[in-house]
């Protein structure tokens, strides 16, 4: 099958399109045929070596995590689905490779397409929409009158996240740049924020949740806006204790874990509040759930470009430019 592969870890190092064997199929998968997949910083970050210590993959290694597609074939012991039947899903670490034509993904981590999203919207969809349900549903519990704030709005998880969150109830406050203000107004923002101009430690106070995507200064930043009680999520990091023992961490990983996350945990108790890391798992069952939002009407995918699968390079380029405005897709068929 054609593939892009990476050879070596490295800063923006090119993937190299070339020939490979089709992943082998085991008992618990079935086998995707991919007409596309959704694009995240995540792979930028794998290729560049930045979780090389805690997720160990072996190279060569084709990249990408969300995939949406035909079932082509299924293993021994699947039941929910068939060949023929069209999917999605975020691929399972350590059988990542949705930049390829075929990709196999365990059945608990597999959905049926919503009706009416094309290959591409599908694709864009997995790994951003289980995050923020990930953050706010399963993490934050959110609830109908609660206030939480929502960084980067117009990127890919805070396009979701910002959807998910008013369903839920929530007021929601976000960052953006001025060209991006009436997106996120349209997703459902209550309160949007001009990072270039404003300060949103000025604006905001006593916040249940904040959804952190951004660097440490504005981690730090985050702990101030929120009221006692609150619950401060990243998913940019560092990662805390429980993640070490999610990924089942060998002990001097899991050392160093904890002292990555040792500075904020220590602050955020001294405030009354809580810090979490989130690294969002594939999961089928909440896909479930978020198919039912689609097909209701309730959320929309939001989509700033589909390249070619010959350009994934450029694909991952825009990305890494930090400007897409929802998620980036390469189509394969």
């Amino acid at each position: 099958m054609k593939a892009q592969v990476l050879r070596r870890y490295g800063k923006k190092r090119a993937l190299e399109l070339a020939d490979m064997p089709t992943p082998d199929l085991r008992d618990d998968e079935v086998l995707v045929r991919v007409h596309a997949a959704g694009v995240n910083q995540l792979d930028s970050k794998l290729r560049d070596g930045e979780f090389k210590l805690i997720l160990p993959y072996r190279l060569p290694l084709i990249l990408g995590h969300d995939v949406a597609g035909e079932v082509v074939k299924v293993g021994a012991r699947v039941r929910q689905f068939k060949p023929g039947d069209e999917v999605y899903a975020r691929a399972d670490d350590f059988r990542i490779g949705t930049f390829a034509e075929f990709v196999p993904v365990r059945e608990a981590s597999v959905a049926l397409k919503p009706k009416g999203l094309t290959m591409e919207e599908a694709a864009s969809v997995p790994l951003v929409a289980l995050t923020a349900w990930q953050a706010l549903v399963a993490k934050a519990n959110l609830k109908k009158g609660q206030t939480v704030f929502i960084q980067a709005g117009s990127g890919g998880v805070g396009t979701f996240a910002i959807q998910l969150a008013k369903h839920l109830g929530a007021t929601v406050a976000t960052t953006t740049s001025a060209a991006n203000v009436a997106l996120v107004k349209s997703l459902g923002a209550d309160v949007v924020i001009d990072y270039r101009t404003q300060d949103f430690e000025e604006v905001l106070a006593n916040y249940d949740v904040v959804l952190n995507s951004q660097d440490s200064t504005t981690l730090e930043k985050s702990l101030r806006v929120l009221k006692t009680g609150g619950q401060l999520i990243s998913i940019s990091g560092p990662p805390d204790p429980d993640f070490g023992k999610q990924i089942g961490a060998r002990a001097f990983v899991r050392l160093v874990i904890r002292l990555l996350s040792a500075g904020i945990r220590r602050r955020a108790k001294s405030r009354g509040v809580a810090y979490s890391f989130l690294f969002m798992k594939a999961n089928g069952s909440e896909l479930r759930e978020i198919t039912r939002l689609f097909e209701a009407g309730v959320i929309r995918s939001v989509i700033d470009r589909v390249y070619p699968f010959a350009s994934t390079n450029e694909a991952l380029a825009y990305v890494d430019a930090g400007r897409a405005k929802g998620k980036v897709v390469v189509k394969l068929l």
